[in-house]
Order: structure tokens, then C-alpha cells, then sequence
């Protein structure tokens, strides 16, 4: 009998997507059950990132810093924009499809007849690549709450809560407090755990006393203070002044680089970091999609945010960087998103709307999306558009030189005009 053909990445991804009956499922023991059968006993330290926004950009500044101190780096995050290649890099460097599929296999043969689903696979996968990769350290991005989330099945030697606001409601509790009891599920005794949300929940800090993590808040025992052309982060054994800007924009940023640093701070007897190297890292750290400028005159502006938090920050991005013009907003999103919440952040930084149906199963439809917007706008003009191409089309036939346009509301929303963006190249 002839051999099958060897699957395609394309082909593992649709064949993943099917293996499980949910999306989503919380819980560990199926992740644990593969995890055991593989092997996967990591002797490298682990990072941790969880938190409702900020979690993809403190994980760049980690890479970023670790990769300037010498350090050979694995890094998980989800989701991806253009390839699925995105979620899984290696010193720096984007996982081949050989080396994904080679990865798969290793899954599906210890895996058995245990169901996982598309994100459990692919973060078992990313562990299977950083040990055969040899990394010095694996930062690992939690993809859904934190105690459930399949990041959670390895011990993080340092845990990050970049945030804790509402979002994933459906699946987390619709209080901050039960979100904050989530995400410090990643917390651990004895080590680390950072809080960089100014306003930490108090579950999330009775959490992390009863297990005895070592707790580390932003504002008490570490922070970030700006001041002209440069920041300073204190900690309780390091002070680092005159640190530069994050290239990433908005003054969230200097949140989510202080709780990177008070990560570094408290490994720094095993991962040694030198002040240049945090110099080094926090000039070079970037994230596709987040206050993405892709185009000027107009300025065509990429951010992913998708909830109320994410949209108060990026309110405020647009007001530290005005324009002469007007801003018009490509919005497309999910349906189990606080909409409402969303526009009522920005309300005031768009001047004209065009509102679209991004390309997913969940996507909240263009014109139930319109229908939300209008309760929280008065005045400005709303165009619906049957999906983000169009929509983004429409903005940009009536955008004049000093105006911007702003894409956001979700990942599908943006990968759309950066899908565009880079065939138009």
C-alpha cells in the first residue's frame, strides 16, 4: 500500500480545528495526561505572562531583553495575525512549517485517544519545539483566563497579571474580582508574582498570599515613573534610570515594560540581565497590531483592542499623538464583546465610523454592531459595510492627507487591512 501523503501545515491546522468538539474547554487534566506522555519536563525557566490586556506586549519586552542579554529564547503567543507561524518563535525567529508539523506529530502520537483542542495542541507543540530547540528560557503567553488556560500545565518560575478588567466574561465571571481570581491561578508558592495592574483585585492578592507566592505589586513594590525623553523603573533591589521610551506607543506601555522588568528583576539570580541589555531590549521590543502605524497622509493606524480597557488606552494613545484632521474608524468585532463599553471609550477620539463584519464564526454582524454604536455616538456619521475590506476601502476614498484612519475591534478586523496592506506591497 502507498504511503499517505505527508500533511501540509495547512492541513494539521484544519485537521486541529475538528479534533475537539469545543473551541474552548478549560481544564488541565487532558493538557496534563499529553504533557506526562510526552515528557515535557522543561529544565530552562519559564516565564508566565497572563492579564486581560498587555500581555502580548510584555512579552516582547521579555524576549527583547532576554535576546539582548545572550539569551537563546522561546516564545508563545496566540493568536496570530497573518500565519500561525507567528506563535511560536525561537531566538527571535519565527517556527518553520517543517518544525510545527514536526512538533504536531510528536502530539498526536503521545496524545492517544485524549481530544484537545486547537489551542491545547499548539501549546504543547510550542513546548515540544523550545526543548528540542534547546531555549535558555520559554516566555509563554496565556491564551484564555489563567488557572484553566493550557499555559497554566507548566510551573511558571515567574507569573505575570499584566491587568485584570472584563472580558472573556462567558467563560472568566462578569466581576473584576472573579476575573482576578483567574488570572492568579498562574501564580506559584515561593515564587515570583507580578501585579502590574494598579488596581489588583483582592482575590487575586488573597490568591497569591494563601499559596505563599513571592507577590510583587505595581505602585508598592515596584514602579514605572516618566520623565523627560526617558522613564526610571524602581524595584525593591534595582533602580534603572534614565531608561528609554518604549518604541511601542501609549503610557500604558511603561506598565507593561515595569512589570517585564520586575519579572527580570526577580530571576536576576538566574537569568542575569545587564542595564544595557534592558536599554537594548526596550528600544527594540515591537507587536504587530498594537497602535500599528502602516501608512501617513492619511495615517492608517492597526490596534487590536477589543474590550473597554484596551479601548480606554487606546482613547488615550490618539489623544498623546493628535492629528490636524479627522480620525475615521474601521470597527469590526466579536460578538461576546462589550461593545457598548468599547465605544463609549471612544467616542470622543472618532469623528466618523465605518462598521464592518470581520471574518469569523463569531463575529458580531455589521449591522446589530451599527445598532450598539448609535446608542453611544449622537452625532457622528455611521456607514455599515458588509465586511472589513470594504469598509476600509470606504475610509479611505473619503480620507484626506491630514486625516487618520483608525482599524480596530479585533485580531480578525486588523489581520484583514494588514493582509491587505502587505499584497498591496
Amino acid at each position: 500500500m502507498p504511503a499517505l501523503p505527508a500533511l501540509s501545515l495547512a492541513d494539521w491546522l484544519a485537521r486541529l480545528e475538528q479534533l475537539h468538539p469545543s473551541s474552548i474547554e478549560l481544564g488541565l487534566d487532558r493538557v496534563r495526561r499529553v504533557k506526562d506522555a510526552l515528557g515535557l519536563v522543561p529544565a530552562f525557566p519559564i516565564l508566565v505572562v497572563g492579564g486581560t490586556n498587555g500581555k502580548g506586549s510584555t512579552c516582547a519586552y521579555l524576549e527583547a531583553i532576554l535576546r539582548a542579554a545572550g539569551y537563546r529564547t522561546g516564545l508563545y503567543t496566540s493568536p496570530h495575525l497573518l500565519r500561525y507561524n507567528e506563535r511560536v518563535r525561537i531566538a527571535g525567529a519565527e517556527a518553520s512549517d517543517a518544525d510545527l508539523i514536526a512538533a504536531f506529530e510528536k502530539v498526536d502520537a503521545a496524545r492517544g485517544d485524549t481530544s484537545l483542542t486547537y489551542f491545547e495542541f499548539g501549546t504543547l507543540g510550542a513546548m515540544v519545539q523550545f526543548v528540542d530547540a534547546a531555549v535558555d528560557v520559554a516566555i509563554l503567553e496565556v491564551g484564555l483566563g489563567g488557572r484553566l488556560d493550557a499555559v497554566n500545565v507548566f510551573d511558571a518560575d515567574a507569573a505575570i497579571v499584566t491587568s485584570v478588567d472584563l472580558d472573556h466574561m462567558d467563560y472568566l465571571g462578569d466581576t473584576r474580582e472573579q476575573i482576578g481570581f483567574e488570572k492568579a491561578g498562574i501564580y506559584r508558592a515561593g515564587r515570583p508574582a507580578i501585579c502590574a495592574d494598579p488596581r489588583p483585585p483582592d482575590k487575586l492578592l488573597d490568591y497569591a498570599r494563601q499559596i505563599g507566592a513571592d507577590l510583587r505589586c505595581a505602585n508598592r513594590d515596584f514602579s514605572a515613573q516618566r520623565s523627560e525623553g526617558g522613564w526610571t523603573y524602581r524595584g525593591p533591589h534595582a533602580c534603572w534610570t534614565g531608561l528609554p521610551l518604549p518604541v511601542m506607543r501609549g503610557s500604558f506601555q511603561l506598565r507593561n515594560a515595569a512589570g517585564a522588568l520586575a519579572a527580570l528583576e526577580a530571576l536576576q539570580a538566574r537569568l542575569t540581565v545587564s542595564e544595557d541589555a534592558i536599554r537594548a531590549g526596550l528600544a527594540a521590543a515591537q507587536v504587530p497590531g498594537r497602535f500599528q502605524r502602516i501608512a501617513q497622509a492619511p495615517d492608517i493606524i492597526l490596534d487590536v483592542a477589543h474590550n473597554p480597557e484596551a479601548a480606554r488606552a487606546l482613547a488615550d494613545a490618539l489623544r498623546e499623538q493628535p492629528v490636524a484632521g479627522r480620525t475615521l474608524a474601521v470597527v469590526g468585532m466579536l460578538a461576546d464583546k462589550d461593545a457598548a463599553g468599547v465605544f463609549a471609550a471612544l467616542r470622543e477620539a472618532v469623528d466618523a465610523w465605518w462598521v464592518c463584519t470581520p471574518a469569523s464564526p463569531r463575529a458580531q454582524g455589521a449591522v446589530a454592531l451599527a445598532a450598539i454604536l448609535r446608542a453611544q455616538v449622537a452625532n457622528a456619521p455611521i456607514s455599515v459595510q458588509p465586511d472589513v475590506k470594504t469598509a476600509f476601502a470606504e475610509a479611505q476614498r473619503v480620507a484626506r492627507e491630514d486625516d487618520r484612519i483608525l482599524v480596530f475591534g479585533s485580531f480578525y478586523t486588523v489581520a484583514a487591512v494588514l493582509d491587505h496592506a502587505t499584497t498591496q506591497q
